[in-house]
This record gives C-alpha cells, sequence and structure tokens, in this order.
C-alpha cells in the first residue's frame, strides 16, 4: 500500500453568486449557483501517512514557488476539521500530514477555498478508498462530501459550466465554452473578512430580503442567454449578480467592502469598452477586490490588447492562455 497520495483540483467563479445560507452545518446554499471552472488556476494537496499521534497541516514547497502557502490557526485547523470529518466517514484510523500548495494568492477573492478544499477531499478519499480496498465513489459524492469544508469547492469537480443547487451539482452543456479567463488582481493581501464570515453577516442586510428570489430570477433569465448565445444579456445579468453581492456587503450591519481604488478603475475601464463597440468581457467578481474577465476565444485580440495594459499598470494578471 502507498503511504503517499497526491491530487489538484481547479478553482472556479460563479457568474450566480452563492452568497448566504439556509443550513450552515450542511454548507446549503440560500439559491442555486452557475460557476465557471478555471484549471488553470489550481490547488494540489499531498496526503502522507505519519507516526505523529495526530493529523498535521504543512506547505507543499516546490523549486518554482517564490512565496510558500501559509496557512493560519484558523485555516489549518478548517482543513484538519474536513480531513477528520472525512476519516469519519470511511473509518480510518490512521493520522496523516496534508502538505497543500496553490499556483495562485490564496484568501483574496480568487475561490482558493474551493480548489483548496476539492483538492483536499480528492486526494482524502482517493486514499482512504484504497486502504479500505474498496471503489472510489461517484465524483457527485466526492463532490457533495468535498461542500462540507467548503460549499463553492462541489463546483470545482465539474466543468466548464456547473450549477449547483443545494445538494445536487451537475456539469451543464452551453454554446459559450473554452472561454478566455484572466482575472486582474488589484490586492492579493488577504482580505479582513473572510468569506465564511460574509455568508453569516450579508443576512443583516436590508436587501437580503429578495435576495434568494433575485437570483433565481436571474439564474433563468442567463441560462435563457446562454441558449439564445446573448453574449450581451449574459454581460448584464453577470454585472447586475455581483453588484448585488457587494452591495448586501456594503449595507450589511456593520457594513464591510472588499472593492478599493484599483477595482473601480478596471471597472470603469471595461465597461467604456461596452459602451463604445457593444462588445467586451462579461465581469464577475467574488468575495474580494480582483475582477475576474471572460472572453469568446474571437475576442483574443481584445483580451491581449486590454491584459497588456492592466499589466502596464502594475497589475497582476493570472489567464488560461
Amino acid at each position: 500500500m502507498k503511504k503517499t497520495w497526491s491530487k489538484s483540483a481547479p478553482s472556479n467563479i460563479a457568474l450566480i453568486k452563492y452568497m448566504g445560507k439556509k443550513d450552515t452545518a450542511q454548507n446549503l446554499p440560500d439559491n442555486p449557483s452557475i460557476s465557471y471552472t478555471l484549471p488553470h488556476l489550481t490547488s494540489t494537496v499531498e496526503l502522507k501517512l505519519n507516526d505523529l499521534g495526530q493529523d498535521m497541516w504543512e506547505p507543499l514547497r516546490d523549486s518554482k514557488d517564490e512565496v510558500p502557502l501559509t496557512l493560519g490557526p484558523k485555516e489549518v485547523n478548517r482543513f484538519l476539521n474536513h480531513l477528520g470529518l472525512l476519516k469519519q466517514q470511511f473509518g480510518i484510523n490512521q493520522n496523516f500530514t496534508v502538505y497543500s500548495r496553490n499556483n495562485f494568492p490564496g484568501h483574496c477573492g480568487l475561490a482558493s477555498s474551493a480548489s483548496s478544499f476539492a483538492a483536499l477531499t480528492s486526494c482524502a478519499v482517493s486514499a482512504f478508498s484504497e486502504i479500505n480496498e474498496k471503489e472510489e465513489p461517484s465524483v457527485q459524492t466526492v463532490a457533495m462530501l468535498s461542500k462540507l469544508g467548503s460549499g463553492s469547492s462541489c463546483r470545482s469537480f465539474l466543468g466548464p459550466w456547473c450549477l449547483w443547487s443545494e445538494n445536487s451539482v451537475e456539469a451543464i452543456e452551453f454554446g459559450f465554452k473554452d472561454l478566455i479567463h484572466s482575472v486582474v488582481v488589484t490586492d492579493a493581501k488577504k482580505k479582513k473578512v473572510s468569506s465564511s464570515l460574509a455568508h453569516k453577516n450579508v443576512k443583516s442586510s436590508l436587501l437580503y430580503q429578495g435576495r434568494e428570489q433575485r437570483a433565481r430570477i436571474r439564474l433563468g433569465l442567463m441560462i435563457q442567454a446562454f441558449n439564445n448565445l446573448d453574449w450581451p444579456a449574459l454581460f448584464e445579468l453577470s454585472w447586475a449578480e455581483f453588484w448585488d453581492m457587494h452591495s448586501l456587503f456594503e449595507t450589511s450591519n456593520p457594513s464591510f467592502g472588499y472593492m478599493n481604488a484599483d477595482t473601480f478603475a478596471v471597472l470603469t475601464k471595461v465597461k467604456e469598452i461596452w459602451r463604445k463597440i457593444g462588445d467586451g468581457p462579461v465581469v464577475t467578481m467574488d468575495a474580494g477586490p480582483n475582477v475576474h474577465l471572460l472572453f469568446r476565444k474571437e475576442q483574443k485580440q481584445m483580451h491581449d490588447g486590454l491584459m497588456s495594459q492592466f499589466k502596464e499598470q502594475s497589475y497582476k494578471v493570472f489567464t488560461s492562455i
């Protein structure tokens, strides 16, 4: 039997957002969400048997890493608690050291929680199934186990488009696929309000009343836009949806926010392109200050020119090409 296992998993970015839970323990969302999988933004987890009498976490170091991944005590406990839950599910008594790393900044609105918990769950399930000499469960089963650690991680198992509704996750086919994705990083520092805390705080906003209904209406309209290959409608719906989510942050009690001056500068630049030519990237944001952009393949020249401008302004850009 092996003593070391390794798995990688991608991040994902939602166009219809997961923000607000009806069940915190089970990470059940208040509304369904649609996401696009980002295979160029990945987390890698290595699981190794140890004889230390307890589970441990260490950064997974790589010669290419300029800055090794660092996790605070809360993040480490959350990671190891999820490992403990999976061990209980599979009847595993051995102890392990978890090594992990990302190829992108964590805890700043790039969904590193989704990719890291997907990688941890995938790795642990593979290891535990081998130890128990049993077949691995289905992808959907593994995704639902991952959801218990990080809700949005269940969307990282399927793609390129994924629909998550409570305890169901499925890949969906849309005409727009093989998109060019870039995220413009306006601030890579760890955000002061975690996504977990944001899920709780937004419910104090008066705007949260009707949030589920608005998200479900946009979901239906977005599916219609996909089916009609209506890129401008997709842009408008995605734009309205991430502003809806960030408005909840700014109107909660106490209020908080993630956007900064550079965020607004990037958003303004993109909106100007749409106003001038009636076309441009689909824009969205996670719970953080950084801006995600999706381009059709035929928009590559537009993408390259815009990313060059952002890089000249000293923004870090992570792109799928």
